[in-house]
């Protein structure tokens, strides 16, 4: 339906909900009812929230390439676009309640959640506003299928295996990241000795979420240079190390509250570094912009299963190590997180395709050349990122001519001379 409309609409529904959520209340002041509506509303607050993701980070990508941006840099914009700013929502989401609770204390907690979650309207507010006036890329207007019928399983006989590999590593990704974060409060209970006071809880929640930032900005700005693919393979690993280390060293590492504190942020940032920064990015490039929402929209949503089923396998887990009291508790989950993070790792190697800048740009114009013999600046002009999957269309029956949305755009996404060096005479010929 579009890239404005989803985020768009994606906006909204946060706004509201977030709103909803603040307000919510249980008849006659019951806190059944008020935790019944409150589950409610969290999650169609989440249905905008899973909607930013393919909206979102595909018009990313898609405008990461457009003219004007440094190809030298394409990757780390989208990284510093999507990841990067989740991350740092993360933070802000957790400082909020904290500066909340400095301000009203322990006698008006109602004020400090209800507050917590009714901000979130804010900045929701402000992105809708500013996507008012924005358009769609250049790439969706001239390949979308908005229009057109969609051939799943054509498109599924061609992308199916690079769909399957990302969405299980993004699978793994989530359930090792998400109880991470959920349970970090088991951790961190057990490193300060079961302090209770809010302060010590909601200022722990701040550092574990910081712990996330070094590792996406870093990578960032490596990913251009390995690649997505093994910048990811690169994170996957080195968080493996980190985790059996931290196995393996738990009773040395919690004497000294401020080591494990930066050793477990270590473990995070790695997280972030690779499969954090590269998943999205491996995702929203590998397709074509037809159906590069779906494919998008289905890894991601298989990676939120990993979330679910992920937070669901901990307390079994805390129970077979013997309780939250001992000391297994905290060393096995790690054993268990970097184990798979290894296998994460071994899947992107083996099924996943290495991305470049303008890789897909470079493989079409090839094929453009070695298959026409038109003049060289009508080649510059008409071949895009997407002739291949038209061709492949086209050779199993497809007629592409409804693809597209009526614009002739072919021209306007052409801003650059073609960087290949030729003589005059060459030219001429």
């Amino acid at each position: 339906m579009g890239r404005k409309f989803g985020m768009m609409s994606a906006t909204v529904i946060v706004a509201l909900f977030s709103g909803l959520s603040a307000a919510s209340s249980g008849a006659h002041g019951s806190v059944g009812g008020l935790l019944s509506m409150l589950s409610a509303m969290r999650f169609l607050l989440g249905i905008g929230v899973g909607a930013e993701y393919p909206c979102g980070s595909v018009s990313a990508s898609e405008q990461s390439e457009e003219p004007g941006i440094n190809k030298k840099a394409q990757h780390r914009w989208f990284a510093l676009a999507t990841n990067t700013m989740i991350d740092f929502g993360f933070v802000v989401a957790a400082f909020v309640p904290l500066v909340l609770y400095w301000i009203f204390g322990e006698d008006h907690l109602r004020a400090v959640w209800r507050l917590s979650l009714g901000l979130g309207v804010v900045p929701a507010m402000l992105v809708f506003i500013w996507r008012l006036n924005m358009d769609e890329p250049i790439r969706y207007k001239r390949d979308s299928m908005k229009r057109a019928r969609i051939p799943y399983m054509l498109i599924l006989k061609r992308y199916g295996r690079s769909l399957a590999a990302i969405s299980f590593t993004w699978f793994l990704y989530d359930v090792i990241v998400y109880p991470f974060g959920i349970y970090s409060s088991t951790i961190v209970d057990n490193v300060t000795g079961g302090d209770t006071s809010l302060t010590v809880v909601f200022g722990w929640n701040v550092v574990i979420n910081l712990f996330y930032m070094p590792g996406t900005l870093v990578g960032a700005f490596v990913v251009d240079y390995l690649g997505p693919k093994y910048t990811m393979i690169t994170g996957l690993l080195l968080q493996a190390v980190i985790g059996f280390f931290m196995s393996g060293f738990y009773v040395q590492l919690t004497k000294h509250i401020a080591g494990f504190a930066v050793v477990y942020g270590i473990f995070l940032s790695f997280g972030e570094f690779g499969p954090g920064n590269n998943l999205g990015l491996l995702a929203s490039k590998t397709s074509p912009t037809a159906i590069r929402g779906q494919f998008y929209g289905v890894a991601a949503a298989i990676g939120k299963v990993g979330a679910f089923v992920g937070t669901w396998m901990f307390p079994p887990i805390i129970t077979a190590f013997g309780g939250p009291e001992t000391v297994k508790v905290n060393t096995g989950p790690f054993w268990i997180g970097s184990g798979l993070a290894i296998l994460s790792a071994i899947v992107t190697y083996f099924f996943i395709t290495p991305l470049t800048q303008d890789g897909m740009e470079k493989e079409d114009r090839e094929v453009c050349m070695q298959r026409s013999s038109a003049p060289l600046l009508a080649l510059t002009k008409f071949c895009s990122h997407e002739l291949q999957f038209r061709e492949y269309l086209e050779a199993n029956g497809y007629d592409t001519s409804q693809m597209g949305l009526g614009e002739d755009t072919f021209v306007e996404s052409v801003k650059e001379p073609v960087h290949e060096k030729r003589s005059e005479e060459s030219l001429r010929v």
